[in-house]
């Protein structure tokens, strides 16, 4: 099973021309290769107030901030199977209520899943709940700002999880998230 998991695990990072050819010589990098390579990627912007998991608690912020690109909307669609026209078809998607293509809402949502990934320790979701305000477009600057607003105990936490285009709110949501200690053998 664990097999079946890292394949599923490399298509989905080929989807995302996340290939290295260098790293394993397939063309595919494991998630931990992907990680120590470049852990920041020069696009992206990373603000996180807490790395240390004993100190965690309410207040602490973890942002995450990329551009939404025309290649990450055509590879999350490649990824998902959500080949909705609005989202590829600029034509079709011009006659419709937006005036243009807009990204995939569950594309932006995971900006949310990239700041948690900052949370010190290994993070584990537990629910998330979403409500989509307003359409992101290709080429938008997006952040998705995490902040801990209640310590539930057992090592469990509860966010409010929004993400921006600039000062406007596009998705506001809430989750709960479990942060475990990393596997014994685990490299920082």
């Amino acid at each position: 099973m664990f097999d079946s998991m890292m394949a599923a695990n490399r298509a989905a990072f080929a989807a995302f021309g996340l290939e290295n050819p260098e790293a394993d010589g397939d063309g595919t990098t494991t998630v931990t290769d992907r990680i120590r390579a470049d852990a920041d990627l020069p696009e992206w912007h990373v603000e996180t107030t807490s790395e240390d998991p004993e100190e965690m608690g309410v207040g602490d912020r973890f942002e995450f901030s990329k551009t939404i690109t025309d290649a990450d909307v055509r590879r999350f669609a490649a990824a998902s199977g959500d080949t909705n026209p609005l989202h590829l078809d600029e034509e079709f998607a011009a006659r419709t209520r937006f005036k243009g293509r807009i990204a995939h809402g569950t594309l932006v949502g995971g900006l949310i899943s990239a700041a948690l990934a900052r949370v010190p320790g290994l993070v584990i979701y537990l629910s998330q709940d979403l409500e989509f305000h307003n359409p992101v477009r290709i080429d938008d600057r997006v952040t998705a700002k995490c902040e801990v607003v209640e310590d539930l105990g057992n090592e469990q936490y509860r966010l409010t999880t929004r993400v921006f285009d600039g000062d406007e709110v596009v998705i506001d949501g809430e989750a709960v998230i479990m942060v475990d200690s990393p596997p014994a053998d685990h490299e920082d």
